[in-house]
Protein backbone atom coordinates (compact mmCIF):
# COMPACT_ATOMS: atom_id res chain seq x y z
CA UNK A 1 0.00 0.00 0.00
CA UNK A 2 1.06 3.35 -0.96
CA UNK A 3 1.76 5.71 1.85
CA UNK A 4 -0.92 8.49 1.82
CA UNK A 5 2.05 11.34 1.66
CA UNK A 6 2.38 9.94 -1.61
CA UNK A 7 -1.55 9.41 -2.50
CA UNK A 8 -2.26 12.85 -1.41
CA UNK A 9 0.74 14.47 -3.69
CA UNK A 10 -0.42 12.67 -6.80
CA UNK A 11 -4.04 13.27 -6.22
CA UNK A 12 -2.78 17.23 -6.06
CA UNK A 13 -0.44 16.86 -8.74
CA UNK A 14 -3.48 15.86 -10.90
CA UNK A 15 -5.53 18.29 -10.15
CA UNK A 16 -3.25 20.93 -11.09
CA UNK A 17 -4.15 23.09 -14.20
CA UNK A 18 -2.60 21.05 -17.49
CA UNK A 19 -1.17 22.51 -19.94
CA UNK A 20 -2.67 20.59 -22.84
CA UNK A 21 -1.60 21.26 -26.78
CA UNK A 22 -2.97 24.64 -27.92
CA UNK A 23 -4.82 24.63 -31.09
CA UNK A 24 -2.55 24.66 -34.09
CA UNK A 25 -1.62 28.14 -35.11
CA UNK A 26 -2.77 29.56 -38.92
CA UNK A 27 -0.03 28.62 -41.04
CA UNK A 28 1.62 32.19 -43.05
CA UNK A 29 1.14 31.19 -45.94
CA UNK A 30 -3.36 31.19 -44.75
CA UNK A 31 -5.55 33.01 -47.11
CA UNK A 32 -6.32 36.43 -44.74
CA UNK A 33 -8.07 39.55 -45.39
CA UNK A 34 -6.13 42.48 -46.83
CA UNK A 35 -7.16 46.50 -47.81
CA UNK A 36 -6.46 47.44 -51.32
CA UNK A 37 -4.56 50.52 -50.70
CA UNK A 38 -3.86 52.21 -53.95
CA UNK A 39 -5.88 55.50 -54.42
CA UNK A 40 -6.98 54.75 -57.86
CA UNK A 41 -8.74 52.09 -56.88
CA UNK A 42 -11.98 53.53 -55.45
CA UNK A 43 -14.71 51.04 -57.32
CA UNK A 44 -13.39 47.83 -56.97
CA UNK A 45 -16.38 46.04 -58.58
CA UNK A 46 -14.52 42.41 -59.35
CA UNK A 47 -11.76 40.17 -58.45
CA UNK A 48 -10.24 37.44 -59.10
CA UNK A 49 -7.26 34.97 -58.36
CA UNK A 50 -3.59 35.09 -60.26
CA UNK A 51 -2.72 31.65 -61.11
CA UNK A 52 0.77 32.79 -62.15
CA UNK A 53 1.38 34.74 -58.97
CA UNK A 54 0.53 33.61 -55.89
CA UNK A 55 -1.22 35.73 -53.79
CA UNK A 56 -1.91 38.09 -56.17
CA UNK A 57 -5.74 39.37 -56.82
CA UNK A 58 -6.62 41.19 -60.37
CA UNK A 59 -9.30 43.68 -59.74
CA UNK A 60 -10.78 47.32 -61.57
CA UNK A 61 -12.90 50.01 -61.00
CA UNK A 62 -16.95 50.17 -62.41
CA UNK A 63 -16.63 53.00 -64.39
CA UNK A 64 -15.09 56.00 -65.66
CA UNK A 65 -11.75 54.83 -64.82
CA UNK A 66 -10.63 53.85 -68.67
CA UNK A 67 -8.78 50.39 -69.86
CA UNK A 68 -7.17 49.44 -66.49
CA UNK A 69 -6.89 46.94 -64.45
CA UNK A 70 -5.01 46.19 -61.33
CA UNK A 71 -2.67 43.70 -59.56
CA UNK A 72 -2.74 43.78 -55.83
CA UNK A 73 -0.79 42.06 -53.60
CA UNK A 74 -3.08 40.46 -50.50
CA UNK A 75 0.35 40.42 -48.23
CA UNK A 76 0.69 44.09 -48.71
CA UNK A 77 -2.59 45.48 -50.08
CA UNK A 78 -0.31 47.37 -52.53
CA UNK A 79 -0.78 47.59 -56.66
CA UNK A 80 2.21 45.25 -58.21
CA UNK A 81 1.12 46.27 -61.61
CA UNK A 82 -1.53 48.42 -63.76
CA UNK A 83 -2.34 46.97 -67.32
CA UNK A 84 -3.43 49.46 -69.87
CA UNK A 85 -5.66 47.12 -72.48
CA UNK A 86 -5.35 48.55 -75.99
CA UNK A 87 -7.17 47.94 -79.29
CA UNK A 88 -10.69 48.02 -77.94
CA UNK A 89 -13.03 50.65 -77.94
CA UNK A 90 -13.99 52.82 -74.38
CA UNK A 91 -15.00 50.70 -71.35
CA UNK A 92 -18.38 51.93 -70.51
CA UNK A 93 -19.09 49.69 -66.90
CA UNK A 94 -16.78 47.11 -66.27
CA UNK A 95 -17.97 44.89 -63.19
CA UNK A 96 -16.47 41.50 -63.79
CA UNK A 97 -13.09 40.07 -64.08
CA UNK A 98 -11.94 36.08 -64.36
CA UNK A 99 -8.91 34.16 -65.17
CA UNK A 100 -9.75 30.97 -67.70
CA UNK A 101 -7.66 27.65 -68.20
CA UNK A 102 -6.29 29.16 -71.05
CA UNK A 103 -3.84 31.52 -69.06
CA UNK A 104 -5.99 34.28 -70.06
CA UNK A 105 -8.08 37.19 -67.65
CA UNK A 106 -11.33 37.80 -69.24
CA UNK A 107 -12.97 41.11 -67.95
CA UNK A 108 -16.55 42.19 -68.07
CA UNK A 109 -17.89 45.29 -69.74
CA UNK A 110 -21.32 43.97 -69.17
CA UNK A 111 -22.89 46.44 -66.80
CA UNK A 112 -26.29 48.23 -68.02
CA UNK A 113 -27.79 50.31 -65.28
CA UNK A 114 -30.24 51.41 -67.71
CA UNK A 115 -31.95 48.38 -66.64
CA UNK A 116 -30.74 46.64 -69.65
CA UNK A 117 -31.43 48.92 -72.30
CA UNK A 118 -27.80 48.47 -74.39
CA UNK A 119 -27.99 46.78 -77.82
CA UNK A 120 -24.93 44.88 -76.22
CA UNK A 121 -21.87 44.31 -74.24
CA UNK A 122 -18.28 43.51 -74.73
CA UNK A 123 -15.96 40.87 -73.43
CA UNK A 124 -12.49 41.94 -73.26
CA UNK A 125 -9.37 38.95 -73.05
CA UNK A 126 -5.75 39.24 -72.85
CA UNK A 127 -2.91 36.66 -71.50
CA UNK A 128 -2.24 37.42 -67.80
CA UNK A 129 1.37 38.39 -67.73
CA UNK A 130 4.08 36.33 -66.71
CA UNK A 131 5.97 39.44 -64.73
CA UNK A 132 4.13 41.61 -63.29
CA UNK A 133 4.44 45.65 -63.43
CA UNK A 134 2.87 48.44 -65.18
CA UNK A 135 2.18 47.50 -68.94
CA UNK A 136 0.19 48.32 -72.09
CA UNK A 137 -1.54 44.68 -73.45
CA UNK A 138 -3.68 44.35 -76.75
CA UNK A 139 -6.55 43.04 -75.98
CA UNK A 140 -9.32 40.56 -77.92
CA UNK A 141 -12.66 42.48 -77.52
CA UNK A 142 -15.65 40.02 -77.96
CA UNK A 143 -19.56 41.58 -78.76
CA UNK A 144 -22.27 39.81 -76.17
CA UNK A 145 -26.25 39.77 -76.73
CA UNK A 146 -28.49 37.27 -74.49
CA UNK A 147 -31.20 35.50 -75.41
CA UNK A 148 -34.23 37.03 -74.80
CA UNK A 149 -33.05 40.20 -74.85
CA UNK A 150 -30.77 42.92 -73.28
CA UNK A 151 -29.91 42.42 -69.72
CA UNK A 152 -28.32 44.18 -66.72
CA UNK A 153 -25.54 41.74 -65.01
CA UNK A 154 -22.22 42.27 -62.78
CA UNK A 155 -21.05 38.66 -62.57
CA UNK A 156 -19.13 36.61 -65.29
CA UNK A 157 -17.47 33.29 -64.65
CA UNK A 158 -14.90 31.17 -66.83
CA UNK A 159 -15.12 27.38 -65.79
CA UNK A 160 -11.96 26.70 -65.07
CA UNK A 161 -12.14 22.94 -66.89
CA UNK A 162 -13.96 23.90 -70.17
CA UNK A 163 -13.08 27.59 -70.74
CA UNK A 164 -16.95 28.23 -70.96
CA UNK A 165 -17.72 31.55 -70.04
CA UNK A 166 -21.10 32.39 -68.15
CA UNK A 167 -23.07 35.46 -67.32
CA UNK A 168 -25.35 36.50 -63.96
CA UNK A 169 -27.92 38.61 -64.45
CA UNK A 170 -28.60 40.90 -61.95
CA UNK A 171 -31.90 42.07 -61.79
CA UNK A 172 -34.12 40.67 -59.04
CA UNK A 173 -37.43 40.56 -61.45
CA UNK A 174 -36.06 37.68 -63.45
CA UNK A 175 -32.54 36.65 -63.34
CA UNK A 176 -31.07 33.61 -65.13
CA UNK A 177 -27.40 32.24 -65.83
CA UNK A 178 -26.71 32.34 -69.49
CA UNK A 179 -23.92 30.44 -70.98
CA UNK A 180 -21.54 31.68 -74.21
CA UNK A 181 -20.62 29.70 -77.03
CA UNK A 182 -17.94 27.15 -76.95
CA UNK A 183 -16.27 29.21 -79.09
CA UNK A 184 -16.20 32.83 -78.88
CA UNK A 185 -15.84 34.77 -82.26
CA UNK A 186 -14.30 38.05 -82.39
CA UNK A 187 -15.55 38.89 -85.65
CA UNK A 188 -19.58 38.66 -84.92
CA UNK A 189 -21.69 38.58 -82.18
CA UNK A 190 -21.25 35.71 -79.47
CA UNK A 191 -25.29 35.15 -77.76
CA UNK A 192 -25.36 33.38 -74.26
CA UNK A 193 -28.57 31.55 -74.20
CA UNK A 194 -30.17 31.23 -70.65
CA UNK A 195 -29.46 27.72 -68.91
CA UNK A 196 -30.83 28.11 -65.47
CA UNK A 197 -33.09 30.23 -63.65
CA UNK A 198 -31.29 31.97 -60.33
CA UNK A 199 -33.25 33.27 -57.49
CA UNK A 200 -31.36 36.28 -56.14
CA UNK A 201 -30.05 39.58 -57.51
CA UNK A 202 -26.43 38.99 -58.35
CA UNK A 203 -23.22 41.37 -57.84
CA UNK A 204 -20.67 38.80 -59.02
CA UNK A 205 -19.83 35.32 -59.01
CA UNK A 206 -16.89 32.49 -59.22
CA UNK A 207 -16.13 29.27 -59.81
CA UNK A 208 -14.10 26.83 -57.93
CA UNK A 209 -10.34 25.98 -58.82
CA UNK A 210 -11.65 22.57 -59.74
CA UNK A 211 -14.81 23.96 -61.39
CA UNK A 212 -17.28 21.65 -59.37
CA UNK A 213 -18.99 24.28 -57.35
CA UNK A 214 -20.15 27.61 -58.27
CA UNK A 215 -21.12 30.90 -55.78
CA UNK A 216 -22.71 33.40 -56.41
CA UNK A 217 -23.46 36.89 -54.10
CA UNK A 218 -25.08 39.82 -53.79
CA UNK A 219 -25.83 42.78 -51.41
CA UNK A 220 -26.77 40.52 -49.03
CA UNK A 221 -26.91 37.23 -49.56
CA UNK A 222 -24.88 34.46 -50.93
CA UNK A 223 -25.31 30.92 -52.55
CA UNK A 224 -23.49 27.95 -53.24
CA UNK A 225 -23.67 25.48 -56.10
CA UNK A 226 -22.57 21.99 -57.27
CA UNK A 227 -21.58 22.28 -60.79
CA UNK A 228 -22.62 18.93 -62.63
CA UNK A 229 -23.16 18.72 -66.98
CA UNK A 230 -22.96 22.52 -67.36
CA UNK A 231 -25.81 23.17 -64.68
CA UNK A 232 -26.03 24.67 -61.45
CA UNK A 233 -27.49 22.50 -58.26
CA UNK A 234 -28.16 24.78 -54.97
CA UNK A 235 -27.12 23.41 -52.35
CA UNK A 236 -28.35 23.59 -48.39
CA UNK A 237 -25.49 25.25 -46.66
CA UNK A 238 -25.43 28.64 -47.39
CA UNK A 239 -21.52 29.97 -47.43
CA UNK A 240 -20.63 33.39 -44.73
CA UNK A 241 -21.18 37.11 -46.28
CA UNK A 242 -19.23 39.37 -44.11
CA UNK A 243 -20.94 42.78 -43.69
CA UNK A 244 -20.03 45.19 -46.42
CA UNK A 245 -20.85 48.86 -47.06
CA UNK A 246 -21.48 47.55 -50.93
CA UNK A 247 -20.36 43.93 -51.54
CA UNK A 248 -19.77 43.62 -55.35
CA UNK A 249 -17.01 41.19 -55.71
CA UNK A 250 -15.99 37.76 -54.75
CA UNK A 251 -13.60 35.09 -55.88
CA UNK A 252 -12.18 31.45 -54.73
CA UNK A 253 -8.76 31.49 -53.05
CA UNK A 254 -6.89 29.08 -55.36
CA UNK A 255 -6.63 26.50 -52.97
CA UNK A 256 -10.18 26.44 -53.07
CA UNK A 257 -10.84 26.72 -49.42
CA UNK A 258 -11.80 30.40 -48.81
CA UNK A 259 -13.95 32.73 -50.15
CA UNK A 260 -12.48 36.61 -50.80
CA UNK A 261 -15.18 39.20 -50.65
CA UNK A 262 -14.56 42.71 -51.78
CA UNK A 263 -16.32 46.17 -51.67
CA UNK A 264 -16.42 49.32 -53.43
CA UNK A 265 -14.85 52.23 -51.98
CA UNK A 266 -11.40 54.01 -51.48
CA UNK A 267 -9.65 51.52 -48.93
CA UNK A 268 -11.76 48.85 -49.39
CA UNK A 269 -11.41 45.83 -47.44
CA UNK A 270 -11.45 42.15 -49.05
CA UNK A 271 -12.42 39.02 -46.33
CA UNK A 272 -11.50 36.20 -46.32
CA UNK A 273 -14.18 33.54 -45.24
CA UNK A 274 -13.92 29.73 -44.70
CA UNK A 275 -15.53 27.15 -46.26
CA UNK A 276 -16.17 23.76 -44.79
CA UNK A 277 -18.59 20.47 -45.46
CA UNK A 278 -20.40 20.64 -48.80
CA UNK A 279 -19.30 24.26 -49.40
CA UNK A 280 -15.81 22.82 -49.78
CA UNK A 281 -15.12 22.16 -53.61
CA UNK A 282 -14.38 18.72 -54.64
CA UNK A 283 -10.75 18.71 -54.30
CA UNK A 284 -10.12 20.35 -51.99
CA UNK A 285 -12.20 18.56 -49.62
CA UNK A 286 -10.68 15.27 -50.56
CA UNK A 287 -6.99 17.08 -49.73
CA UNK A 288 -7.94 18.31 -46.51
CA UNK A 289 -9.68 14.75 -45.74
CA UNK A 290 -6.07 12.96 -46.55
CA UNK A 291 -3.86 15.97 -44.28
CA UNK A 292 -6.67 15.76 -41.68
CA UNK A 293 -7.73 19.09 -42.05
CA UNK A 294 -11.41 19.00 -43.22
CA UNK A 295 -14.20 20.13 -41.63
CA UNK A 296 -17.91 19.28 -41.76
CA UNK A 297 -19.19 22.62 -40.97
CA UNK A 298 -20.16 25.06 -43.58
CA UNK A 299 -17.81 27.91 -41.71
CA UNK A 300 -14.97 25.45 -41.57
CA UNK A 301 -14.13 25.74 -37.73
CA UNK A 302 -15.05 22.72 -36.53
CA UNK A 303 -11.62 21.26 -36.06
CA UNK A 304 -10.83 24.24 -33.45
CA UNK A 305 -14.17 23.23 -31.79
CA UNK A 306 -12.95 19.75 -31.73
CA UNK A 307 -10.02 20.29 -30.42
CA UNK A 308 -11.58 23.22 -27.90
CA UNK A 309 -14.10 20.12 -26.91
CA UNK A 310 -11.27 17.63 -26.30
CA UNK A 311 -9.06 19.87 -24.17
CA UNK A 312 -12.55 20.18 -22.00
CA UNK A 313 -13.02 16.44 -21.88
CA UNK A 314 -9.13 15.79 -20.84
CA UNK A 315 -9.97 18.45 -18.01
CA UNK A 316 -12.90 16.69 -16.58
CA UNK A 317 -10.99 13.42 -16.90
CA UNK A 318 -8.18 14.53 -14.79
CA UNK A 319 -10.13 16.42 -12.36
CA UNK A 320 -12.03 13.62 -11.88
CA UNK A 321 -9.31 11.30 -11.26
CA UNK A 322 -8.63 13.51 -9.05
CA UNK A 323 -11.18 13.23 -7.12
CA UNK A 324 -11.36 9.73 -7.16
CA UNK A 325 -7.45 9.03 -5.77
CA UNK A 326 -8.47 11.78 -2.89
CA UNK A 327 -11.57 10.34 -1.86
CA UNK A 328 -9.81 6.37 -1.83
CA UNK A 329 -6.61 7.82 0.18
CA UNK A 330 -9.04 10.06 2.87
CA UNK A 331 -11.12 6.05 2.93
CA UNK A 332 -7.99 4.00 3.45
CA UNK A 333 -6.57 6.68 6.34
CA UNK A 334 -9.99 6.80 8.34
CA UNK A 335 -10.02 2.62 8.16
CA UNK A 336 -6.19 2.71 9.18
CA UNK A 337 -7.38 4.75 12.41
CA UNK A 338 -6.93 2.70 16.03
CA UNK A 339 -10.21 2.21 17.78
Amino acid sequence: MRPLPYVLGAAVLAALPVALPAPAAADDSSPSSFTIEDPRITESSGLAASRAHPGVYWTHNDSSDGAYVYAVDSKTGKTVARVELRGIGRPRDVEAISIGPDGNVYVGDIGDNLGGTWPHVWIYRFPEPKVLGNTTVTATQFTVKYQGGARDAEAMMVHPKTGRIYIASKSDDDPGLYEAPATLSAQGTNVFRRVADLDMEVTDGAFAPDGSRLVLRGYFAASEYRWRNGKPQLLDDEPGLPLQRQGESVTFTPDGGTLMYGTEGPGSKVTAVDLGGELLPDATAKKQKKDGDYSSRPDGKQSADEDEKNRNLLKGALTFGAATVLFLGLRRLVRRRPR
